[in-house]
């Protein structure tokens, strides 16, 4: 009787090959814990803006701040993001896009979608003043 040789039961890290739709459904896992993250910044401000002026005023010293201009860009990334990713899914979840040259594509798309639309969202803000 032959021994089979000892193999990992399921692809390993070692030997499994990255590709844009294994990055694409990480993204997606990522930027729900940045939407969950900017749910507690956006009750912060509202607590904050409740707490009255002087809280506020430290609330929005913060947001404005080097650290707090990330945080809001990285949450506003995650939103589109998970925005573009969501209907992603809802167009596999209708049986469509399953070749590997359109799933690809949409995975590219995505994140294409969330990156031009957080620099145009940006730029709209600034350009409005409001930074």
């Amino acid at each position: 009787m032959t021994e089979t040789p000892h193999r990992p039961l399921s692809p390993h890290l070692q030997v499994w090959r990255w590709h844009v739709t294994m990055a694409a459904s990480i993204l997606h896992r990522v930027s729900g814990v940045g939407l969950a993250v900017g749910m507690l910044m956006v009750v912060a401000w509202l607590a904050c803006l409740k707490a009255g002026p002087d809280v506020y005023a430290g609330f929005a010293a913060f947001s404005g701040s080097w650290f707090g201009l990330i945080v809001w860009i990285g949450v506003s990334w995650a939103a589109f993001y998970h925005l573009a990713s969501g209907i992603r899914h809802l167009i596999w979840d209708a049986g469509v896009g399953f070749a590997l040259a359109v799933a690809n594509a949409m995975s590219w798309a995505s994140i294409g979608f969330s990156v031009g639309g957080t620099a145009v969202f940006w730029f709209l803000l600034m350009r409005a003043g409001v930074l």
